[in-house]
């Protein structure tokens, strides 16, 4: 294994796991704003509201984008079992 290849793999696993986790972060984050927003303008001051619509709205991204996570978890575990042979030389 070179370091050239060790850094490749590297830099596809963490621009996978970036592609990976963006949805839900970003939806945690529009969330977060939503019920801040709305905390706000009504000054309910209560830290545990925001808990139950993040929730609910990553359940939601989950189910929307769950087919697509594991197609690209998939195929990128599937590029690694395929390529073995080339890394351990």
């Amino acid at each position: 294994m070179t370091e050239e290849l060790v850094l490749t793999l590297g830099q596809e696993t963490v621009k996978t796991m970036l592609l990976l986790s963006a949805p839900l972060l970003i939806c945690a984050l529009v969330v977060g704003l939503g019920v801040s927003i709305f905390q706000a303008v009504t000054q309910i001051n209560e830290a545990t509201l925001s808990f139950v619509p993040k929730i609910v709205a990553i359940v939601i991204t989950l189910i929307i984008c769950g087919p697509w996570m594991i197609d690209v978890i998939s195929k990128f575990t599937v590029g690694l079992f395929d390529n073995i042979v080339n890394y351990v030389r």
